[in-house]
């Protein structure tokens, strides 16, 4: 029981704060429970069709194919892929979070999962189809031309920035 409520304890706090605030505020209340089911129902909408992509991924590609394509020495091709991945991909961005801890255990270069996540975060296609109608090809264009140095450069900062011993802090935390 102490385990549970240990591993359960944000969503715990987060219950006892809706019940509050329904008690106190009902119509804000309800507001919250409507939005929480809501999220609720998204997410697992979302999170098991990434959760069998996961498990494909992780069987039918090898380790060494990975560190070939997207590991230290993959260079541009890397970084091509990283984007492709990431541009791609559908859902929202929580999603993209245990894809990148896949591409981390496979051997993936730390820059090119967080090229991934950038991507996924700001260049999805979708995204960009629909922005070049609403806002105009000559805007959806300058924001991708920008963005995409913007998230090299983020990443190979980053990755800089980070010592030997937090970048594997991070790889054993994604299970490699």
């Amino acid at each position: 029981m102490k385990m549970l409520v240990k591993r359960y304890k944000y969503f715990l706090v987060l219950l006892v704060i809706n019940i509050v605030v329904y008690d106190l505020y009902p119509s804000v209340g309800q507001t919250s429970i409507d939005i929480t089911w809501s999220n609720t129902v998204e997410m697992l909408s979302v999170i098991p069709p990434i959760f069998i992509l996961l498990g494909l991924l992780d069987v039918w590609v090898q380790r060494e194919t990975m560190i070939k394509l997207m590991g230290e020495k993959s260079g541009i091709l890397g970084i091509l892929i990283a984007f492709f991945l990431g541009s791609a991909a559908a859902g929202p961005l929580y999603a993209a979070f245990p894809i990148a801890g896949v591409l981390l255990q496979k051997g993936s270069r730390f820059s090119n999962v967080l090229i991934f996540i950038g991507a996924w975060s700001t260049t999805k296609i979708p995204m960009l189809l629909f922005e070049a109608s609403a806002m105009g090809w000559k805007f959806m264009i300058t924001r991708f031309v920008i963005d995409i140095p913007g998230i090299m450069l983020i990443a190979y900062v980053t990755e800089r920035l980070l010592n030997e011993k937090e970048k594997q802090y991070i790889y054993d935390s994604a299970g490699r």
